[in-house]
Parts: structure tokens; sequence; C-alpha cells
């Protein structure tokens, strides 16, 4: 191995060196032939290190609930009204956490997105910003909870993980009122690190060990490796600045807490003092108890299948959710989501919003910014469409008649594609 880069001071020369349009203008020309998100995961795959593109498109242990979560979308079917009269361009506004915004779905809170492009965060929330929808920052984010409102001055929410240190809790919290964000996400699926055994197999690390393995590929990513060379080396800003990447694992290590409980989100809500939601949420007991528990919003999601093997598809249990909170409680779901038609499935069977994850993070992969504008873009477009063929003008349309429109039916083979769609994402044709 070799000495770590950045402890060299390495960075402090490149970034004086202007040759990131250079590397960069491949990535580019692929980015704009994209026309769907299996094509913007095929840019990501061709931009981002191996190790890094793993991390992102893998899940825990044999993948199944990876693959589950985008299949189960398949058996929808979508029972569309004709002659529905609508003109275009339909409604997709309506409230997240209290607060209006353009679209129904947006970025998931997710960690280190410097780790897939230098611009990271700020990336994602200036085109979030663009687009007028929600943002979401992680408390592993790379960018500051203060850095934030910089690039994005609309509705925001801020994820937090189970923690144990109440200090360190209560600092986070307060950082984030005083950002400006408007509600709280406690994440209760990540009391144990998930096996993700691509991340094993490719020696993932932060940052890169710079093993010869990582070194070889590094050099055939050339876009993705000036862009972290030439660039400061990122911390978890939103916990401590003097928290360094590479020593992410042991301060999660120490901090996270399995046996925080009930009780305990008692005490967070009311530190907070506002809206909040329950992220991870898949059973209706748990969706009743974080009702009586004093969570606004329910957030169906389990981890992007990336925590424990075999947990369900969300979308097949958002429905029982739905009925158990009643009409009136907020539910955002999470999962699986590549595709317009998925959104317009989960908000027709129950969700108020969408999160999604992998979609913008291998937009930003893929090409920053630019990259995850328009990832978002192919998605509005998608649901735009999806809704006007299905004859629902609004999102408030769309939720009340949905379950009329929605039909399970078993599944088949033939909802799935070729001996080629791993490769391919189910759907991309680009290369």
């Amino acid at each position: 191995m070799i000495p770590d880069p950045h402890k060299l001071g390495v960075h402090k020369i490149l970034k004086h060196v202007p040759l990131n349009s250079l590397f960069h203008a491949p990535s580019k020309r692929r980015l704009a032939k994209a026309v769907n998100i299996a094509d913007i995961r095929l840019c990501a795959k061709q931009r981002a290190h191996k190790m890094v593109f793993d991390y992102l498109d893998a899940g825990a242990d044999d993948e199944i609930s990876l693959r589950r979560g985008k299949d189960a979308y398949s058996q929808l079917e979508m029972h569309y009204h004709c002659l529905a009269g609508l003109q275009p361009p339909l409604d997709l506004s309506t409230k997240i956490f209290g607060h209006d915004v353009k679209l129904p779905f947006f970025t998931c809170p997710t960690a280190g997105n410097r780790m897939f492009h230098t611009h990271g965060e700020a990336a994602v929330a200036r085109a979030a910003q663009r687009h007028g929808t929600l943002y979401g920052l992680s408390s592993l984010a790379t960018t500051g909870i203060t850095d934030i409102v910089n690039y994005h001055t609309g509705p925001k929410v801020f994820q937090l993980y189970v923690w144990k240190d109440r200090e360190l809790v209560k600092e986070v919290l307060d950082k984030a009122k005083e950002g400006g964000f408007n509600a709280l996400a406690l994440t209760a699926d990540f009391t144990w690190y998930g096996n993700r055994e691509r991340d094993i197999r490719n020696g993932f690390t932060i940052p890169p060990n710079y093993s010869v393995k990582q070194m070889i590929e590094a050099i055939r990513k050339p876009a993705w490796t000036y862009d972290f060379l030439s660039a400061d080396p990122y911390t978890y800003a939103c916990i401590k600045d003097d928290v360094p990447a590479d020593s992410l694992a042991s301060f999660v290590n120490s901090q996270i807490n399995p046996a925080f409980d009930w009780k305990d989100a008692e005490w967070l809500l009311g530190e907070w003092g506002g809206p909040a939601a329950l992220k991870g949420v898949v059973r209706v007991d748990d969706a009743k108890k974080a009702v009586e528990t004093g969570f606004s919003t329910m957030w169906v999601s389990n981890h992007g299948a990336r925590q424990l093997e075999t947990s369900p598809a969300t979308i097949d249990v958002l429905p029982s959710i739905r009925e158990a909170v009643g009409p009136d409680v907020e539910i955002i779901m999470d999962g699986g989501v590549q595709r317009g038609t998925d959104i317009c499935k989960a908000l027709a069977l129950g969700a108020d919003a969408v999160g999604i994850g992998k979609p913008f993070l291998w937009g930003l992969a893929a090409g920053g910014e630019e990259g995850v504008y328009k990832a978002i873009e192919i998605l509005r477009v998608e649901l735009d469409r999806a809704m006007g063929l299905l004859g629902t003008g609004t999102v408030d349309e769309l939720k009340k008649r949905g379950p009329g429109l929605i039909k399970r039916r078993p599944g088949s083979v033939r909802d799935y594609h070729d001996v080629y769609s791993h490769e391919r994402g189910y759907g991309g044709g680009i290369v």
C-alpha cells in the first residue's frame, strides 16, 4: 500500500490543476443519453470506483430483499379509467410534514454523499431545491447541517440514528433546529450493521486503502479518482467536525445503541418538539405503537434492503399499515422505487409521500448535481404520465381513488426481464 495522498497534501496541488472537465466529459455524454433510472445506474457504474458503486448498489446477504423490493411492483396492475377529461400539466404538488412541496417524492437522507461525488449533499440539496421538493439530510452526512441552508431553503427533514450519547443527540438536534430543519426522522432499523457481502469482497474502506487492487480500479475510473484526489478529505460533519471518514466504523460501533427502546424514543420526541417520523416501520403493531408514542409520521422502510435479509418489500406492507393507522396519520414509504409508476402505485396504496434512495445516488455518482436533477426529472415525467394515463389529475385524487385503481395478481415469469437484466438494472439500455 502507498500512504494516504490526502495526508501527503496531494489534493492541495491537484485542486489548482483544472482537469476536472476533461475527465468528466465522457460521463456527461453518457448521462445525456440516459432515458430512465436503469440507464443512470449504468452511468454511475461507468464513472464510480467499483468499491463505491457496489456499496451504493448492494443489499444484504444474498440480496433477496433487494430483488423482491423491486419485483413487488411488477405484481401490481394499474386499472386505469379512460375518457378522464384531464388537461395537462397535472398537479403533482402535495404536503410533506405539513409543508407545501411541488413533488410527492423526495431524496432520502443517505450517508456519505461525497463518497460518490465531491459535491455530495450540496449537489443533492441544490437539485431538490430546483425541483421544489423536500430534502433529507443524514446524520452521517459529509456536509454540515448549517451549510445545507445555503443550498436548500425549502422544507427539510433531518435523519438521526439511535445514538447512545444523549448529549451528542441534544447537540445535533440543536444544530438541526438552527439549520432550519422542519422535521426529524428516527432510523430504527440500524441497531446492527447489515451484512453487505459485496463490500467484504471488494475490501470496502472509507477512504480507500490504496492497495494494488484498489489502485488498478482507480486508474480505470479516472473521473471519480481525480474528483476524489483533488478535493479536501471529507469528515462526517453533522456529528463532529473532528470525526474523519476513516474513523466512521469505530465511531458508529461505539455510538449505535441496540438497547434503544420506546422510552428512549419518547425522550427524543420531547427534546425535538416538532414533527417526527419513525423510519423503519414494516409491522402494523409497531405502527400503532409509534402513533401512541407520539410520532406524527410513519416511514415504511427496510433500509433499502441493506439490513435484515428477507425483510418484506415495503410496497407489500404499506396497505396494512395505512389501514392500521387510519387516514389522518402521514405515511412516507421508500424501497425499490425505480419508475414513476412505482411512485404512483405507492401513493395509490396509502403513502402520502415517497422517498427515493438509489435513483438519486446513482445520479450523483454519474454526474453530480446534474445527475441528481436528471434522476428526479425522469421520475417526475414518468409519474405525470402514469397519473394522466390512470385518470387522476392530482395527488389527492390519486390517494382517494387509489385502492380501486391498483390490483394485485400472482407473480409471473413474464414480469421479469431477460437474462441480462441484472447487469442492466432491469431495463437499462446504454453502455
